[in-house]
């Protein structure tokens, strides 16, 4: 048994409106350690642990004086950020809508849109040391083409951050089993000093998510 009573292998009984799948996905986060220290630690979701780790390995946060977190919903990276960077500027956006974050300027829209990029830099006031992405797309159920949309999202990110980084600054971003596609891969490391992937001990076995970070943006 578990601290709080509950049998680490515990199942959920399925409810009668609750398809096999979200039972399922349930049964998981009722059993996920991730899930129950975020509660503990006040973050809002166990993706934040994958930034933390991930910062203890790469040194991402250290200095950090303006950051953007790509997909920020619910909110765990840029509390991470403004936890290890206190006096950090931090701008966030996503599609759904985000609880209000101290010392984070958020937007509710598309990424995707024309407007995003501008509105992104006008509220840094400068240019970002930091580019978060831990946008992925909906996926549909197929492999090939929610890999596709994925890397659409990545490759959008990756534009951004060689538009706007810092000298020096970094790019972190979610990709999907295979790690970057190759084109990108190249991109990154004609504009980086050092380009690496990691899969963080936060992010479940089974899932297909890797992360690629990119160090030392080599302005024009």
């Amino acid at each position: 048994m578990s601290r709080s009573g509950r049998d680490p292998g515990e199942r959920l009984k399925t409810a009668r409106k609750r398809t096999t799948s979200s039972a399922r996905w349930l049964t998981r986060q009722l059993n996920d350690p991730y899930v129950k220290k975020a509660k503990a630690d006040g973050y809002r979701s166990r993706a934040a642990y994958k930034l933390l780790e991930l910062d203890e390995k790469f040194e991402l946060l250290k200095g950090v004086t303006r950051a953007v977190d790509l997909g920020i919903a619910p909110g765990g990276w840029s509390q991470v950020v403004r936890q290890r960077s206190p006096k950090a500027r931090v701008v966030g956006i996503d599609l759904l809508p985000t609880d209000p974050i101290e010392g984070v300027t958020i937007f509710q829209m598309d990424f995707m849109s024309d407007a995003a990029p501008a509105a992104l830099e006008e509220a840094l006031e400068g240019a970002p040391d930091l580019v978060l992405s831990d946008m992925a797309a909906n996926t549909v159920g197929h492999k090939q083409t929610d890999h596709l949309r994925t890397m659409g999202l990545v490759e959008t990110a990756a534009d951004f951050a060689i538009a706007t980084l810092a000298p020096g600054g970094t790019f972190v971003a979610k990709v999907l089993a295979g790690g970057t596609d190759t084109a990108l891969l190249a991109l990154l490391k004609r504009h980086f000093t050092s380009v690496k992937h990691a899969k963080p001990p936060a992010s479940r076995k089974d899932s297909s998510e890797w992360y690629v970070i990119a160090k030392g943006f080599k302005a024009a």
